[in-house]
């Protein structure tokens, strides 16, 4: 078996267009695995190999990629960078034991890398930081620096200093090793020389290792003590501290670069190599039951465990479904029978194999630490555990996020309707942010998922991957209702028609819940006049009708229901009469609880040139947006705002249009909030003249 030590299994995360697809291209190139790097901007880069990839030169879906550095087997991921994709990093952060934070050197912490940071943080991933595109005009690896502080309140260990700024941008120092890799202008990445340190950074870099060494002691008290004793650790000893602090997120050891000019990236692999944790040195997953509760135990990587192995990703490609599977512990061979606790069902394992981005290379046998493809397994999703049939178990699960926008869409043919429900089921497996219904109303398919350009690709995806050309209908926004007054209230149902009647009466408080808590329900019954059976079919009959608001049939949030008292009949009452009560109640009791409409607002992030800011400002307060602040970055200004989906459709051509093309923004759902009168009417009128023309 192999050697776990040796394993390395990373995730490449950035904000849009900091360079990650082109680092992972760079390691590529220089681990051998390629021999040819292709450009994102060219629409030829290893990992983006989805048409849509190719063309907005964005990554869509993270792809996987084994290669080799040093006798080390690392197993890369590369994530997209784009917000509406959030969820591709997200269920890849869990499954990884490190990572590359990869910041632009003029562009700084933006948006997603803090959302991507915040997500490595709940995950426990240990990383290590690439200031990319140090050659740009305004690059400032010291200010990125500061903003790895500030904005994401971690802390950075600088590891190298560079050498030049901006064009003059040609190497770095190893601090530990007070040796300076200067690049020449051909772009290979093998073309360096090591020489002694400029004469003028001499005492910057002795400042910068004293800081880098104190830091690194400072977890292991005897090599601190022999250090302010004036005795230096022997380099191996530094290293230990440094992976031990990497490892704990202590500190995040920091480099720097160009990877589109290639410099700097074999100090990024030595890194990975040196510092990120193997599988075995990672707190272990812990397993839960089936709601999610931990049950005590963890899956241990080892090749001597049961096997257990998690499924964070559903990829449909030209070979046939593809599901990819980090295993945690235990043995994976061909022709094993394996159990998805999830469904209880067994699968057999037919072909299995490793990724090279859209390539494959066929395997016989897996174990602990690998992340594998198993081609062709039928019923499994995103989040499903894989397990031993023996030892059944249940890995921690994952949790996404509701979709916050959908559109309507119809094939224009009938022969696109049953390539589109093939095709559609396909997506839904791949992507469980990307959600699918039937009007019942109307029998149009509604799209839903976490952005408009989420969206878009789907609808592109169906069009050229699948050929189902669609019309589609205008963007609609997800809102919500709530209630604003508690209100106390009693509701009988009383049915009588020959035989056995339905008799259920109950007197509930209903009443508005703390945010983000959905529904509750509680019972205060005493003295039996309500018995105790019927309690859930009580539940159940609210409950189910929290689908369906007083105002506009839209969903409910945040409601409270207390029964307290009520009534029944020895012979009448059963459970479907207290449920038909229930329902009944709840069509009674909503409309007079001040019900009200509720709209998402979405995190905004606008950068903009020092000159426009008034315009973007001025424009986002026109949106019935709250400015939350603003901070200089780079070559601009970074706005923070909360803004209205419902407002911010169409902005991004309205931000170029005031920026002269150079505007930037991105969003991601924060919170749902109560719409003003004059908008929720409107909402409100149009949501039922669209049911009255179904």
């Amino acid at each position: 078996m192999a050697d776990l030590s040796h394993y390395r299994n990373i995730g490449i995360f950035a904000h849009v267009d900091a360079g990650k697809t082109t680092t992972t291209e760079r390691i590529l190139k220089l681990t051998g695995k390629i021999h040819k790097t292709g450009e994102v901007h060219d629409g030829e880069s290893t990992t983006d190999f989805m048409e849509q990839e190719a063309e907005r030169g964005i990554t869509i879906q993270s792809a996987a990629i084994t290669t080799f550095w040093k006798d080390h087997r690392m197993n890369i991921i590369d994530t997209p960078g784009h917000v509406d994709f959030t969820v591709e990093v997200y269920r890849s952060l869990k499954v990884l034991d490190g990572g590359v934070g990869v910041f632009c050197g003029s562009g700084g912490v933006e948006p997603q890398s803090e959302t991507n940071w915040r997500y490595a943080d709940e995950s426990g991933v240990s990383r290590i930081i690439f200031v990319n595109k140090l050659d740009r005009m305004g690059a400032d690896f010291h200010r990125v620096v500061d903003q790895v502080e500030n904005v994401l309140a971690a802390k950075p260990l600088i590891m190298v200093l560079p050498i030049g700024r901006e064009e003059d941008f040609v190497g770095v120092v190893d601090l530990l090793t007070r040796q300076a890799f200067v690049w020449d202008d051909s772009g290979l990445p093998e073309n360096f020389e090591v020489r002694d340190i400029p004469a003028d950074m001499v005492e910057d870099v002795e400042m910068y290792r004293e800081q880098l060494i104190e830091t690194a002691v400072e977890l292991d008290d005897d090599l601190m003590m022999a250090y302010m004793d004036g005795e230096e650790p022997a380099m191996e000893d530094i290293k230990r501290c440094i992976r031990t602090g990497t490892r704990d997120l202590t500190f995040f050891p920091t480099y720097c670069g160009s990877a589109f000019k290639n410099k700097g990236i074999q100090l990024i692999l030595d890194a990975v190599v040196d510092y990120l944790p193997s599988p075995t040195d990672v707190i272990p997953q812990d397993l839960t039951d089936e709601v999610g509760e931990p049950t005590g135990e963890v899956a241990t990587v080892s090749t001597d465990e049961p096997f257990r192995a998690l499924a964070f990703k559903i990829m449909d490609d030209r070979f046939g479904a593809l599901t990819f599977v980090r295993i945690y512990s235990g043995v994976l061979n061909k022709g094993d029978t394996i159990l998805n606790s999830f469904t209880g069902k067994t699968e057999r394992i037919g072909r299995m194999c490793e990724m090279e981005a859209d390539e494959r290379k066929e395997l016989s046998t897996a174990q602990a630490g690998d992340i594998i493809a198993i081609v062709g397994m039928k019923n499994v999703q995103t989040g499903h555990t894989l397990c031993d049939p023996k030892n059944e178990c249940t890995l921690e699960a994952m949790v996404f996020p509701e979709p916050v926008i959908s559109i309507a869409v119809t094939p224009k043919d009938k022969g696109g309707a049953e390539k589109m429900g093939v095709a559609i089921g396909k997506m839904v497996a791949e992507d469980p942010t990307f959600i699918v219904e039937t009007d019942e109303d109307s029998g149009e398919t509604i799209l839903k998922g976490m952005g408009e350009l989420h969206l878009d690709i789907k609808v592109d995806i169906l069009k050229r991957t699948y050929g189902v050309e669609l019309i589609v209908g205008q963007p609609q926004v997800a809102y919500r209702e709530t209630i604003t007054q508690p209100l106390e209230d009693s509701y009988t149902h009383k049915k009588q028609s020959g035989g056995s009647g339905q008799f259920g009466k109950i007197d509930y408080r209903i009443k508005p819940g703390e945010q983000n808590t959905g529904f509750t329900f509680a019972s205060t019954v005493v003295g039996g006049n309500v018995p105790k059976e019927f309690f859930p079919a009580i539940e159940k009959g609210f409950k189910s009708m929290m689908d369906t608001g007083p105002l506009a049939g839209f969903p409910v949030l945040d409601v409270e229901i207390e029964l307290f008292d009520g009534g029944f009949h020895a012979v009448d009452s059963s459970a479907v009469a207290f449920e038909i009560a229930a329902k009944g109640a709840f069509r009674q009791s909503m409309p007079k609880a001040g019900p009200q409409l509720l709209e998402p607002v979405m995190k905004v992030d606008v950068f903009t040139p020092e000159d426009h800011v008034g315009d973007v400002i001025g424009d986002l307060n026109r949106r019935r947006g709250m400015i939350l602040g603003q901070e200089a970055a780079g070559s601009g200004v970074r706005i923070k705002a909360d803004v209205p989906l419902s407002e911010m459709f169409g902005y991004i051509g309205s931000l170029r249009t005031m920026t002269s093309g150079r505007g930037q923004f991105s969003m991601e759902f924060a919170h749902y909030s109560a719409c003003p009168n004059s908008v929720a009417e409107k909402v409100i009128a149009e949501e039922k003249e669209r049911k009255a023309n179904k």
